[in-house]
């Protein structure tokens, strides 16, 4: 049996990373999803030299119908997944969170809100169906069948959304939609894991990377992380995970995030 993973936001960073690592199991089948796949010329080089596992289609999170039309071709190519990864996001529109409350904006918040929560949420909403169909091969299955899952769904999240961990302020936009982003993934792991076919879903800090998206704030980061490095220890968390894991906040080194 072969594991079908499907990485949304896949065009560069944390994204284009987990395929690459996942590719290197052989008998994992990869599909990249991303805004402009004609234009990413490294995915487009990765499928080249990997055509038999890898495919990528078009998914731009801020339009539902390209999430509803990406989740009927995965049906007719494959008929199931067994992992979703969450991937796309963004600081604000600007590429610079807001230092002060003047500088909130609705559209800076919108825009926001609209990568980093929606989108995560309507693509739960139309991969539902094809995760219940996974067969159990991510992560860690207990004895009892009953407590068995069929799929995992990873919703990458930060340690800034977490409220309670809150003491700096700032970057509303940002912090309110990753906060938002948690609350679904806490609401998808109720619903998610109420039928036979469950699927545990987590969210998931991957700690300060060395990517497009956070290279402005790498000044006095006392941890930075490749990309490589993130995504090993992250797949390390995802391969570790039960049923009683979901609707957890976890980060890169599988210790527990307060909500």
């Amino acid at each position: 049996m072969s594991a079908v993973c499907l990485v949304q936001g896949a065009s560069r960073g944390i994204g284009l990373q987990f395929c690459k690592t996942l590719l290197m199991n052989n008998k994992t089948q990869v599909i990249a999803t991303c805004r402009k796949p004609s234009e990413a010329t490294d995915l487009q080089q990765l499928m080249k030299d990997n055509s038999q596992r890898l495919s990528v289609l078009n998914i731009d999170v801020t339009n539902e119908g390209t999430i509803s039309a990406a989740a009927s071709l995965v049906e007719q190519s494959h008929g199931k997944l067994d992992l979703l990864i969450n991937c796309a996001g963004i600081i604000h529109p600007s590429k610079l969170g807001e230092t002060s409350l003047k500088a909130v904006t609705s559209q800076g918040l919108l825009e926001t809100y609209l990568v980093n929560s929606v989108g995560p949420l309507l693509m739960a909403k139309h991969f539902a169906a094809l995760l219940s169909k996974g067969e159990g091969l991510i992560g860690k299955q207990a004895a009892d069948k009953k407590s068995q899952h069929s799929s995992v769904l990873v919703n990458m999240s930060a340690k800034v959304g977490s409220i309670s961990d809150n003491a700096l302020g700032g970057w509303y936009s940002y912090r309110m939609s990753k906060a938002a982003l948690n609350m679904a993934t806490r609401n998808l792991s109720i619903e998610l894991t109420r039928g036979q076919k469950k699927t545990v879903c987590i969210a998931l800090h991957p700690g300060t990377v060395d990517t497009d998206l956070s290279r402005p704030y790498h000044k006095n980061v006392p941890k930075l992380l490749t990309a490589q490095q993130t995504v090993e220890f992250m797949l390390s968390v995802i391969n570790s995970l039960s049923l009683d894991d979901s609707g957890k906040f976890f980060t890169y080194e599988r210790s527990v995030l307060p909500f």
